[in-house]
């Protein structure tokens, strides 16, 4: 079968011709095959140095061998139960080791992830309203979305206040006129759709202070910055978070999404209290993800993060040196490019995946010389002079 005979198939039974939107590209993305550490192969047989690795995910790339040993073993084990497994127990220890936070629920994805905090903090403060901020995604969840966007119910803005982003005098207005209404704040510390630039530390700084002026919970996204420090991105901030969301790079390549925080607030799920929280989730805390995600996250101890990020500080300091515009922190680096689309293709062409938005996310596989290989093609496929 050719690609193009796949391509036609799809849009048959699939509108746009795949699933996940932020997948697409114009006039539509290439179809994956293999991947085997950073690279990847396609169905024409073209590889690419993967710099999207699933949107962050996949932080040890494709196939490490040990965590392909692990989820072999667990799925030969049982892929899921309609019992508990040691596995979540042990997952919970390790990012309260890694984070300081002492309590953990599982679920499936970033989105459910969030959708969990924010259900976890009204439940627990009694109060409906959710503060976010423009241009930071959050998932597909209909509260977190641009109130704008096509299938969301205008009654969400009667429960969500979006602001600005990084508008301090604009949080603490609301907070002065709503503060006994505000449930939760919910902060991205580098939105990667806001362009993938660091949280003023003074601006989060107020946010902590004015949310816990109103009893409110200030929650942190963390499905993608979980990576760049061991705790979390809000360790480099000393700022301590009622809750935390997680994804990705805790599933070590498998579905995943999680919360963690304090004790009294992850209470309102536990079903030993008076009119708990119920949340289900048929795979959630599965073991294949649980036991791999243990495996991923332990081969991605203080000296690999430090490592990974020194990668990505290389590279972005190099391509701004170049007069290329980037943003990001460590292993993440975001290309702030006026047509994002007609570059991923010139990069595709020439070796590189990148995310649709220009992001580009290191993975522990890459040496040097991909990285090198990663900047020799942005600087071709944004046309900077040799």
């Amino acid at each position: 079968m050719t690609v193009a005979e796949l391509r036609d198939r799809a849009r048959r039974v699939l509108p746009g011709g795949n699933t996940r939107s932020t997948l697409f590209v114009p006039p539509h993305p290439p179809y994956a095959v293999s991947g085997a550490g950073c690279v990847v192969t396609d169905a024409t047989g073209h590889q690419v140095v993967d710099c999207n690795n699933n949107y962050t995910a996949l932080i040890h790339g494709h196939a490490h061998p040990e965590l392909v040993a692990v989820a072999t073993e667990a799925v030969a084990a049982g892929s899921a139960f309609g019992l508990p497994t040691e596995s979540e127990v042990v997952c919970a220890e390790l990012l309260r080791a890694r984070t300081g936070l002492p309590s953990w629920r599982f679920c499936n994805s970033g989105t459910e992830a969030v959708m969990m905090a924010l259900r976890g903090a009204r439940a627990a403060t009694g109060r409906d309203l959710v503060v976010r901020f423009a241009g930071s995604y959050h998932g597909t969840y209909d509260d977190v979305v641009d109130p704008a966007a096509p299938g969301v119910p205008a009654g969400v803005t009667a429960s969500v206040v979006t602001l600005p982003q990084g508008d301090g005098a604009a949080l603490a207005e609301v907070m002065r006129t709503r503060g006994g209404e505000v449930a939760a704040v919910l902060l991205d510390l580098m939105p990667n759709r806001a362009g993938l630039r660091p949280a003023d530390p003074a601006f989060v700084e107020l946010v902590a202070d004015l949310t816990r002026r109103a009893g409110a919970l200030l929650v942190v996204d963390e499905v993608i910055t979980l990576r760049l420090e061991v705790g979390g991105l809000h360790a480099r901030y000393a700022v301590e978070p009622d809750l935390v969301t997680v994804g990705k790079v805790v599933g070590g390549g498998f579905p995943v999404g999680g919360v963690g925080g304090r004790a009294e607030v992850l209470d309102a799920f536990s079903p030993l209290t008076d009119g708990p929280v119920s949340w289900g989730g048929t795979f959630s805390a599965n073991p294949v993800t649980m036991r791999t995600g243990v495996a991923a996250l332990r081969l991605f101890g203080p000296a690999e993060v430090a490592a990974l990020n020194a990668r990505g500080d290389r590279l972005r300091e190099e391509l701004a040196g170049r007069g290329v515009p980037v943003s990001g922190s460590g292993s993440l680096v975001r290309l702030l490019l006026p047509d994002p689309a007609a570059v991923w293709w010139r990069l595709y062409e020439r070796g590189v995946l990148a995310g649709t938005n220009g992001l580009l996310a290191l993975s522990t596989p890459m040496t040097d010389d991909d990285v090198d290989t990663v900047r020799d093609a942005v600087l071709a496929a944004v046309e900077v002079p040799a």
